[in-house]
């Protein structure tokens, strides 16, 4: 079943178009990975999925109901949720708090267990729980943004480079809970990521876009073993 269909969307940023015709589909239960090289609207994607900015034409599906033309804080309460590229959490607010912030949307009754859950995930957010997340490190401040996003109990979770920044030893733990979050709690994930060779061996599926047009698709493993692949985004080649 098709949860996310996007057909045909074009996106501009005032007189610039960011995304030419785009289609992708996220089937629930999927991981789905967009690679491509910085620029290629990669995070205006996911943005405009969410609602900001919106698509000038085309149409975004998510679970049967055309949500193109939503605010972005209605398509959060459909099911989405998202964490942006860069983390933006509140660097003044500690850890707990940041948790409750991504709660907003989701019943007072759920957030115990999903702060356990949370917790479960990444423990070292239980262990820096008071204090205030502008002090994490880059991995922990990554983990929050993840943590918080998973609090209002997305059906589709998007994460804008997660690996970004982030130290190589902590990279690992950080996909290793991106699995999880999609086969232990049943999430269906849409992930913009640089890091081709993880993303790709992690996703069912994947999406490379350039110039703001998807030029290739194919099952995670098999775009990992394209030539023209590994020689763009493996082995410091240019698009």
């Amino acid at each position: 079943m098709s949860m996310l269909t996007v057909s045909g969307v074009e996106t501009f940023y005032g007189a610039i178009q960011a995304l030419h015709g785009v289609d992708i589909h996220v089937e629930e239960g999927e991981i789905v990975t967009l690679i491509g090289a910085n620029g290629a609207g990669k995070s205006t994607l996911l943005m405009t999925i969410c609602g900001s900015p919106q698509a000038r034409t085309g149409s975004i599906v998510f679970e049967s109901e055309d949500i193109t033309a939503l605010p972005t804080h209605q398509i959060m309460r459909k099911g989405i949720s998202q964490s942006p590229e860069g983390r933006r959490i509140f660097p003044r607010m500690t850890v707990l708090e940041n948790l409750k912030m991504g709660a907003a949307f989701s019943e007072p009754a759920n957030f115990d267990t999903d702060l356990e859950q949370v917790y479960t995930l990444f423990p070292r957010l239980k262990e820096r729980a008071e204090q205030r997340g502008g002090t994490l490190s880059g991995g922990e401040q990554q983990m929050l943004a993840i943590g918080r996003a998973l609090m209002s109990r997305p059906r589709l979770l998007l994460l804008d480079e997660p690996s970004l920044g982030i130290a190589p030893m902590l990279v690992r733990q950080i996909f290793t809970a991106i699995k999880q979050i999609n086969v232990q709690q049943g999430v269906t994930i849409l992930l913009v990521e640089q890091n081709a060779y993880h993303a790709l061996r992690l996703a069912h599926r994947g999406y490379v876009l350039v110039n703001g047009t998807i030029q290739m698709t194919g099952a995670g493993k098999d775009l990992l073993a394209r030539p023209e692949i590994r020689a763009a985004y493996l082995e410091g080649g240019a698009t």
